[in-house]
């Protein structure tokens, strides 16, 4: 089941390191800024713990205007599927 809701962004894990691109990132604080966040990332919950693979240009956006939650599409998985993800 997946449910979209705001998440704390200090409680998403990022585990997997990523580029940004500073101009998309820079262009989405803008967009975010004037008409909000409209397109929500995707995060596994496993365990009571968030992790985030995607979305990474929106979070870092978010994160640097000092948001303190993002709206994200949260799916419920056990380890093994959080374990497919790191593989």
């Amino acid at each position: 089941m997946v449910k979209i809701q705001e998440v704390p962004l200090n409680q998403i894990k990022r585990p997997l390191p990523r580029q940004n691109d500073p101009n998309k990132v820079q262009a989405l604080m803008e967009s975010i800024a004037t008409i909000g966040q409209q397109e929500p990332i995707d995060v596994l919950e496993v365990e009571g713990q968030y992790y985030g693979f995607s979305g990474c240009h929106r979070y870092e956006a978010c994160q640097r205007l000092g948001q303190q939650t993002i709206l994200a599409r949260v799916r419920k998985a056990p380890q093994s599927v959080l374990k497919m993800h790191l593989a």
